[in-house]
Order: C-alpha cells, then structure tokens, then sequence
C-alpha cells in the first residue's frame, strides 16, 4: 500500500479546518448568552448542513434521489437530525426498488 502525500496533505488541511471552525464556534459564543436570535441561527444549523450536503444529490441524479431528499427535509423540519438522515437513507432505497 502506497501512502499518496497530497492526500495526507489534503486530509490533514480538512481535520484544520473542521476543528477550526468547531473552535472557532466555541470562542465566538462561550462568553455570550444564548439566547433569542443566537439560540435560533444554532438550532437551524443542523438542518441547514444537511441540505448543504443533499440539495447537489437532489438536483443531479434521479427522481428517486429527489424524492428521497424532500422526504429527508420534510423529516428534517420536525424530527431530530439522526432520524431524518435514517429516514433519508431508507426512501433512496425504497423508492430506487420502487421506481426500479
């Protein structure tokens, strides 16, 4: 097996950055109270990054991927975020048996 150097490079500047901005969230808001306006741009965080990672799926594949990706949203809105993305998961694998 052969290490590839830009790809350790290239893992290592993504493990920077997504710590980074971990931290980066902690310092911003560890002196400031949450509450009002704050509180509400934290809770649509997570929601918001699953959209960000499914609207490219959603709009470049298939009509079952579509479909998958607004029944992920419409779970997303109401339910916690792990069980929306379990919820995903499984309408991309129904509807890809259904739709065949």
């Amino acid at each position: 097996m052969r290490i590839d150097p830009i790809m350790i490079a290239t893992f290592l500047g993504m493990l920077a950055v997504t710590y980074g901005a971990r931290i980066g969230g902690y310092l911003l808001v560890r002196r400031r109270p949450i509450d009002g306006r704050i509180k509400g741009v934290l809770e649509a965080v997570p929601v918001t990054v699953l959209a960000a990672i499914i609207a490219p799926m959603a709009f470049a594949t298939g009509p079952a991927e579509s479909l998958a990706a607004l029944a992920t949203l419409l779970l997303a809105w109401r339910l916690p975020i792990a069980v929306a993305v379990v919820g995903g998961v499984g309408a991309v694998v129904l509807l890809r048996w259904l739709l065949g």
